[in-house]
């Protein structure tokens, strides 16, 4: 319960209007920590809303495999250039992002993962690193303005951190490839 009550502080504390408006300044700031805190604060608050509404969870998200979907689709609209470009103009696609990261993806994340079994994680990895390399490559090598509301210097910036980003979870999920934890225990 403690735990909810940190998540649900770090979530109050991302939508200040002061505080939402400093990550937003940055790209990759809003990105690469607005984003993922939004995301971490969802994840802290999962154990009361599971607790809460248990046969919800047994329901529809009984395997995991719906859960994990839903978290790639809303990670993955995320990430395009037009998703964070809307959400700094349009109001409605701001709230949507306070809403959609920490209880459309935090939560179902932490609600799915031990559910979906080691193949289904090596997946969700691969997943990443790929759409990690194509999304810096896009921001690094476009030539024009993909954000409207961004410098090209910090599209590029982006990019970069986007390739820093798959590497190294390329690097975790190697690790966890080779390495057994009982070995370490």
């Amino acid at each position: 319960m403690q735990q909810a009550i940190y998540g649900l502080v770090l979530f109050v504390f991302l939508i200040l209007p002061p505080v939402a408006n400093l990550l937003e300044s940055v790209m990759t700031i809003h990105m690469h920590m607005q984003m993922p805190l939004l995301v971490i604060a969802g994840m802290m608050m999962a154990p009361y809303v599971q607790q809460r509404f248990p046969g919800f969870f047994k329901k529809w998200n009984s395997n995991g495999i719906p859960g994990i979907l839903l978290v790639i689709i809303i990670w993955s609209y995320w990430m395009l250039p037009r998703a964070m470009d809307d959400a700094l103009t349009m109001q409605t696609v701001e709230i949507f992002k306070f809403i959609s990261l920490p209880f459309l993806v935090g939560i179902p994340l932490r609600e799915s993962w031990k559910k979906i079994g080691t193949f289904a994680q090596h997946f969700v990895y691969i997943y990443f690193v790929i759409s990690s390399i194509i999304m810096g490559w896009i921001y690094i090598a476009s030539e024009s303005q993909l954000c409207n509301n961004y410098l090209i210097i910090e599209q590029k910036t982006l990019g970069w951190a986007f390739i820093t980003v798959a590497a190294c979870v390329l690097i975790y999920y190697v690790q966890i490839l080779f390495i057994k934890e009982s070995d370490y225990e």
